[in-house]
Parts: C-alpha cells; sequence; structure tokens
C-alpha cells in the first residue's frame, strides 16, 4: 500500500481539524518517544544472548 502526496496531504489536514494546531507536536512526540521505546527493547532483545536451560 503506497501513499501519495494527496492521501498524504489529506490525512495531515484531517489531523489539523481533529487536534488542531497546537496538539499535533504533543502528539508526534509521543509518538516518536514510542517508537524510540520499540526499536530500543528489540534492539535489546537481539542483543541479549540466549539463556541456557537445562
Amino acid at each position: 500500500m503506497n501513499f501519495g502526496p494527496l492521501e498524504i496531504i489529506l490525512v495531515l489536514v484531517v489531523l489539523v481539524l481533529l487536534f488542531g494546531g497546537k496538539k499535533i507536536p504533543e502528539l508526534a512526540k509521543g509518538l516518536g518517544q514510542g517508537i524510540r521505546e520499540f526499536r530500543k527493547s528489540t534492539r535489546d532483545d537481539v542483543e541479549a544472548p540466549p539463556s541456557k536451560t537445562e
């Protein structure tokens, strides 16, 4: 599923209408922090050596 420029602009306009211009930076910040935490947790899982169970 590819999004063209028209679809992206439409989504941005809807977001501005729903949340207002002042709320969007807060939402973007929260989204960025969530993505960062997700990447960190997946990276930690990959780097951790497997535990030996007997």
